[in-house]
């Protein structure tokens, strides 16, 4: 078949809820993509920063395949090797208390809340209890992540949403204190925004958080589904800023093309929410995913996969400082590590996004007025030098 007739294949018969740039990849390699016309990519989106360690890694690879000549699914009615070494890992990473694994960042998101209302409604048996959550935020499409959702264009159609949230300003102390009542279960936050514009909390902020959650035996809920596993420049953006979540959702990353997401508790809201009974998965944990999420902190650690974004992330932010100098349409950069937004004006993000697919180089945006970059962690100052020229190119 030719590249056209799998774009009218796909148009055909898959739910129009993505407008699709007209690119059908085949294939990948290190941070190169490729399609069906054999036309190379520079790669800095990464599958929306899900291929941390770029494609066709062969350790990746290799690990995959045994693990799906020894088994793929069990059910989480029973034990697997890889769901202990997968857990084991996760938890020590972060230093809380237990994990639970789903198939996605939004499913996560679920697991969370529900764990936060469980931990609430054992306090006083209350059905009342609320959220605060951002403006501006993104966590996920379902109608419980949706709820927590900062933006009335994604939650208009699908209302009514759950209720008992709260909206606060991010970066705003003040406007999260306000909103506290003796209904408040859990705050709700990504670390680094990332839909909305590529906004990194400051320290005062989340520490300030991190304060009113414990003066006020609140919940904090930290989202690193986006800014999670190393793209800061710490595995977990949170570790950046002096401060640990009583639970943290993770996913794109976590599995490098495997779909897996998972919820972590701290001692505290480990003991004291879900229990048999109050959630479940049928396909979360399966073993294949698990080998995945094993494999990658395996690899993480070898090629000290952190301590490279970190040693590199100067070189990429001068390289973008320099654009941002250059051209009176990019007003600033904002971003932590490999997670990067150049913030535009006057001109559309969607064609300059689309005009540099046209000159090799993938990205994506965020929010209405970013380009984001979020490269495969494995890119070297090579890669940066290549991008940035097709990038003036797509201006």
């Amino acid at each position: 078949m030719k590249t056209e007739d799998y774009m009218k294949e796909t148009d055909t018969y898959v739910l129009h809820t993505y407008n699709r740039f007209p690119v059908v990849f085949e294939r990948g390699s290190g941070v190169h993509l490729y399609d069906t016309d054999q036309k190379e990519y520079l790669d800095f989106a990464a599958g929306i920063a899900v291929f941390g360690l770029g494609y066709g890694n062969a350790e990746y690879n290799a690990a995959l395949k045994d693990q799906v000549d020894k088994i793929i699914h069990t059910s989480n009615l029973y034990y697997n090797v890889p769901l202990a070494e997968a857990a084991r890992k996760v938890v020590e990473s972060c230093g809380m208390s237990r994990v639970f694994f789903t198939n996605s960042g939004t499913e996560a998101i679920e697991g969370a809340i529900k764990a936060a209302r469980k931990y609430a409604w054992l306090k006083d048996r209350g059905t009342d209890h609320e959220i605060i959550a951002m403006r501006h935020s993104f966590h996920g499409r379902s109608l419980g992540a949706l709820s927590v959702t900062g933006n009335a264009a994604y939650q208009e159609p699908f209302k009514p949403l759950i209720g008992g949230v709260r909206f606060a300003d991010f970066n705003d102390l003040k406007s999260v204190e306000e909103n506290i009542t003796d209904k408040t279960c859990a705050i709700i936050m990504e670390t680094v925004q990332g839909e909305g514009g590529i906004y990194p909390a400051t320290r005062e902020f989340l520490q300030g958080v991190r304060r009113l959650c414990d003066e006020h035996d609140i919940l904090l809920i930290l989202d690193e589904i986006q800014c999670g596993m190393g793209r800061t420049g710490h595995l977990w953006a949170w570790q950046g800023y002096g401060v640990q979540p009583d639970i943290m959702t993770c996913a794109k990353a976590l599995g490098c093309g495997v779909p897996v997401g998972c919820f972590v508790l701290n001692e505290k809201a480990a003991a004291n929410s879900l229990v048999p009974g109050d959630h479940g998965t049928t396909y979360g944990g399966n073993p294949l995913a698990m080998r995945a999420v094993s494999t990658v902190f395996d690899l993480f650690e070898k090629y000290h996969i952190v301590d490279h974004v970190r040693e590199l992330t100067p070189y990429f932010e001068h390289k973008l400082d320099a654009l941002v100098e250059k051209y009176d349409f990019l007003t600033t950069r904002r971003g932590k590590g490999f997670m990067q937004g150049l913030v535009v004006s006057g001109k559309p993000v969607g064609q300059i996004a689309a005009r540099a697919l046209e000159n090799g180089l993938v990205v994506i945006t965020a929010g209405s007025d970013v380009i984001r970059l979020v490269p495969p962690l494995i890119i070297e100052k090579e890669d940066i030098d290549e991008m940035i020229p097709r990038l003036e190119a797509s201006f």
